[in-house]
C-alpha cells in the first residue's frame, strides 16, 4: 500500500511540476539560473559569514585548519560526506554504475563499516595525541623521514589526483548540461571554491559542508526520482527501479564473476568489468586497504574528527556519516543504470561518465535542473574545499614549519596556508583536462593511482598504532617502496585486478615491515602506551554501529 502511496504523491507532482519536456532539452532556462547562482551566494555568504573574526583579532593556526576544534557530531558527519562526496561520485561512479552496475557501490557500503572501525580504534589515538595532521602523527610514532616521505606522497596526491579530478569532472558536467567549455569550466569551479575556502579555513568549509550536504542529497535524490520515473515512463519511481531489475538484471549484481560483463576500457575496445571489482576479493581483499588508508588516515577526511568538540562528538559524527553512505548509491550510482536503460546500451553515452550530465539535460525539467545542477556543484565545490584546506594544512604544518621557519607564528601559518591553497588551486587547473581527458571512468583512474600510495599507508599506520616493535627505518622503508612495487605489479603482472594487486602489495610491505624490524638494530622507543578505556564506546555509539552492520549485511545478501 505505501509504495503505491507514493508513487501516486509523485506522479502528480509530477504533472504539476514537469512540463514539455522539449524546453527541458534546452539546456538552463531563467529559472535554473536563478536557483543555481541563489545557491551560490548562499553558500559564498555562509563561508565569508563563518569565518568572519571579532575587531582586533586574527585568525589562529587551530582555528583556521581545525576550525578552533569545535564541530558538533552533526557537521562532523555532513563534512565527512560533503568532503567524500564530489564529482569522481556524482559524475565518475554514475559513470561506473552506467558500465557496471550495482557492484561499484561496495565503496560506499564497505565505508560504512569502515567508518565504525575508524571511530572506535583511530580516532581516540588521534584526539589523544592533539595532532594537527596524520604526518605529525607519523613524527611522533616514528620519526622526522617518515614523517617528510609521507607529507609529501600526499601532496602530490591531493594536487595531481583528487584535486585535478574533481576539477575535470565537474567542468565536464558543466560543458554537458550548461555549453559552458572546459576550460573556462575549470576555472569557475576553482574560484568558486577559492572565494570562501582560502579565506576561512576549515571553520568555513565545514559550516558550509552542512548546507551543501542538504543540497547533495535532496538535489541528488530528485534527479535519480526522476530517472526512475523516465525509465517507467511516467508511472513512477518505484515503477522505474522494477524496469531496471527486468531490463537491465546483469547490472544488480554486487559480486561479479570473470567474464560476466564487458564494458568500455576508454580506448575503443572492451575489457573484463572483474578487472575493477574482481569477485568476492572486493569484499576479503583489497577494497579494505583503499577504505582504511581513506577513512582513517587521509588529512582531508579525518581533519574533521581532528576538529570534534570531544572524542564522543567525533565518533557519533563518523557514525551519522556511516548512514548517510548507505543512501549515496541511490544517489549515484542507480542514475548510471537508469541512462544504461534509457539508452537500451546502445553506447550513445560515450565516455561513460557522461552519463549523469546526461540525464540531466535531458530528463530532468527547467527550475528543478537548477537545484539538480546545485547538488553536483555542491558535491563538487565542497570537496574542492576540503582538499585545498588539508593540502595547506600538511605544506603548512609539515614542510614549513619543520624545514623553511620552525618559530613561525600563529598569523604567519595563516597566510602560508593561504597562499599554499593557492598555488596548489592553479596548479591543478593547469593539469586537469591533460590528465584526464582521455579516460572512460575516471573514477576507476582515481581509485587505481591512489591505490599506489594505500598499502604503504595502511601497513605504516596499522603497524604504528598496534604493533611496538616496529621501527622507523621499516616505516621509511615501506613509505619508499610502495609506489615503485605498485608500479612494478602493474606491469609485470597487468592481468591482475588493481584492488588484488593493492592486496597483494599490502601484504609485501607488511613482510618487509616485520624482516626489518626484528633485524634493525636501531633502538625503538616510541611505540605507543594503548589502554583498553580508550576504545570504551558509549551505548548510542555501540547500538548504531550493530545496526548499521546488519543494513550493510542485508543489502549484500538481496543483491548478492
Amino acid at each position: 500500500m505505501l509504495p503505491i502511496i507514493w508513487d501516486d504523491i509523485f506522479i502528480n507532482l509530477r504533472v504539476n511540476y514537469l512540463y514539455d519536456m522539449h524546453m527541458s532539452n534546452q539546456g538552463f532556462s531563467s529559472l535554473d539560473y536563478i536557483v543555481f547562482i541563489s545557491y551560490c551566494f548562499l553558500i559564498i555568504f555562509i563561508g565569508l559569514w563563518v569565518s568572519r573574526t571579532k575587531k582586533g583579532t586574527k585568525k589562529t593556526a587551530q582555528d583556521y585548519f581545525l576550525a578552533d576544534k569545535s564541530l558538533p557530531w552533526w557537521a562532523i558527519g555532513a563534512s565527512l560526506i560533503a568532503a567524500n562526496i564530489s564529482a569522481e561520485q556524482m559524475i565518475g561512479m554514475s559513470g561506473s554504475g552506467y558500465a557496471i552496475g550495482l557492484g561499484i557501490a561496495s565503496y560506499e557500503w564497505m565505508a560504512a563499516i569502515t567508518l565504525i572501525i575508524v571511530g572506535k580504534y583511530f580516532l581516540p589515538v588521534f584526539l589523544e595525541k592533539k595532532i594537527y595532521t596524520m604526518p605529525q602523527f607519523l613524527e611522533m610514532r616514528y620519526d622526522g623521514r617518515v614523517r617528510t616521505a609521507m607529507a609529501s606522497f600526499w601532496l602530490v596526491v591531493y594536487v595531481f589526483v583528487n584535486l585535478t579530478s574533481v576539477l575535470y569532472l565537474g567542468a565536464l558536467a558543466m560543458e554537458t548540461i550548461m555549453g559552458i567549455p572546459m576550460n573556462y569550466a575549470i576555472m569557475g569551479l576553482a574560484i568558486f571554491a577559492a572565494v570562501y575556502s582560502i579565506y576561512g579555513g576549515l571553520k568555513a568549509v565545514a559550516w558550509t559542508d552542512v548546507v551543501q550536504v542538504v543540497f547533495l542529497i535532496g538535489g541528488g535524490l530528485v534527479t535519480t526520482f526522476l530517472a526512475l520515473d523516465a525509465v517507467s515512463d511516467g508511472h513512477g519511481f518505484i515503477a522505474g527501479f522494477k524496469v531496471l531489475l527486468e531490463q537491465a538484471p546483469e547490472k544488480f549484481n554486487m559480486i561479479l564473476h570473470e567474464g560476466e560483463l564487458l564494458i568500455p576500457d576508454g580506448k575503443g575496445g572492451l575489457k573484463d568489468a572483474f578487472m575493477d571489482l574482481p569477485g568476492i576479493s572486493v569484499l576479503l581483499g583489497g577494497m579494505w586497504i583503499a577504505n582504511l588508508s581513506y577513512w582513517g588516515f587521509n588529512q582531508y577526511i579525518i581533519q574533521r574528527g581532528l576538529a570534534a568538540k570531544s572524542i564522543k562528538e567525533a565518533q557519533r559524527g563518523v557514525i551519522f556519516a556511516g548512514y548517510l553512505k548507505i543512501l549515496i548509491p541511490l544517489i549515484v550510482v542507480i542514475p548510471g543504470i537508469a541512462a544504461f536503460v534509457l539508452t537500451n546500451g546502445s553506447g550513445v553515452i560515450d565516455p561513460s561518465d557522461k552519463a549523469y550530465p546526461w540525464l540531466l539535460h535531458n530528463y530532468v525539467p527547467a527550475g528543478i535542473k537548477g537545484l539538480a545542477f546545485a547538488a553536483l556543484a555542491a558535491a563538487i565545490v565542497s570537496s574542492l574545499a576540503s582538499m585545498l584546506n588539508s593540502t595547506s594544512t600538511i605544506f603548512t604544518m609539515d614542510i614549513y614549519k619543520k624545514f623553511i621557519n620552525k618559530n613561525v607564528s600563529d598569523t604567519k601559518m595563516v597566510s602560508v596556508g593561504r597562499i599554499t591553497s593557492f598555488v596548489a588551486l592553479v596548479v591543478a587547473v593547469l593539469s586537469a583536462q591533460p590528465l584526464l581527458g582521455n579516460l572512460d571512468q575516471a573514477f576507476q583512474y582515481i581509485q587505481e593511482f591512489t591505490g599506489f600510495v594505500t598499502p604503504g599507508v595502511v601497513v605504516i599506520f596499522c603497524f604504528g598504532l598496534f604493533w611496538k616493535r616496529i621501527t622507523s627505518n621499516a616505516a621509511l622503508s615501506v613509505a619508499i617502496l610502495t609506489i615503485p612495487l605498485s608500479f612494478l605489479f602493474k606491469i609485470l603482472l597487468p592481468e591482475i585486478p588493481f584492488i588484488d594487486r593493492m592486496g597483494l602489495v599490502f601484504l609485501m610491505l607488511a613482510l618487509v615491515a616485520v624482516i626489518i624490524s626484528y633485524t634493525d638494530k636501531q633502538p625503538q622507543a616510541k611505540g605507543l602506551e594503548l589502554k583498553r578505556s580508550m576504545f570504551k564506546t558509549d551505548i548510542r555509539f555501540n547500538v548504531l554501529a550493530i545496526f548499521l552492520s546488519v543494513i550493510v549485511m542485508v543489502l549484500y545478501l538481496l543483491f548478492w
